[in-house]
């Protein structure tokens, strides 16, 4: 079987005991997947794309990599940061970088998938929900794919309207609130994640091959993604 092969930061990370109940989405995407299908998460917290790359994650990933596998690229949170470790421009060195790694997986065989980053959990004092909190990223990661051929999963705008639809006060249960509104818990992953693989699903196979059968889509589980 395929080996899921994901690139991020820490709101995909694999968590350990000790940051409990911080849940990533690679964690959670395990209750979704076929029976064999192995999930290699090297998704590190606070890693952009330029970070990630720099410090030979790719690199390591590429060694293991084999035909067949699936390439997950989800970045956006921190080359949004103004730290010059880490920042990228949506225009320019983050599109750059994305070709990077689909051209890594591209070289193993496997198969790249794009997706943007998840929204963060940000409302006014009225109680309405602030959309756009990425900037330019997320659209920058759509016009990467339709370059490159690449499918994209807009994990941003599905989230972004799961968020508005939940509401500022039902919502708080599955982020780390109130230490952040940033990173989910073990709740939130598992919605986030059925969304994420909800869009795989539609894409066909090979990418709806990864899935188990049994797996109830996002719409019938009574959430409104719309």
């Amino acid at each position: 079987m395929a080996a899921i092969f994901y690139a991020g930061d820490s709101t995909v990370k694999f968590n350990k005991a000790s940051t409990y109940p911080q849940t990533g989405l690679s964690q959670a995407m395990l209750l979704y997947l076929a029976d064999g299908v192995e999930m290699k998460s090297f998704a590190q917290n606070g890693r952009s794309t330029k970070s990630f790359l720099d410090e030979g994650r790719l690199a390591l990933m590429e060694k293991e990599m084999k035909e067949g596998d699936f390439l997950f690229i989800q970045f956006g949170h921190n080359d949004e940061k103004d730290d010059p470790a880490r920042h990228t421009d949506p225009d320019t060195t983050f599109k750059e970088n994305l070709m990077r790694f689909i051209g890594a997986a591209r070289g193993k065989g496997a198969y790249p998938v794009l997706i943007t980053p998840i929204a963060r959990r940000l409302f006014n004092d009225q109680g309405k929900f602030l959309p756009g909190s990425h900037g330019a990223y997320p659209e920058a990661v759509k016009q990467t794919g339709e370059k490159a051929c690449v499918p994209v999963i807009d994990l941003t705008a599905v989230t972004e309207a799961y968020l508005e639809a939940a509401g500022d006060l039902a919502s708080k249960a599955y982020f780390m609130w109130p230490k952040d509104n940033t990173h989910l818990k073990p709740e939130g992953a598992v919605i986030m994640a059925g969304f994420l693989c909800e869009e795989l699903r539609k894409l066909g196979k090979p990418y709806a091959d990864l899935l188990d059968n049994g797996y109830v889509p996002a719409e019938n589980q009574g959430l409104d993604v719309s």
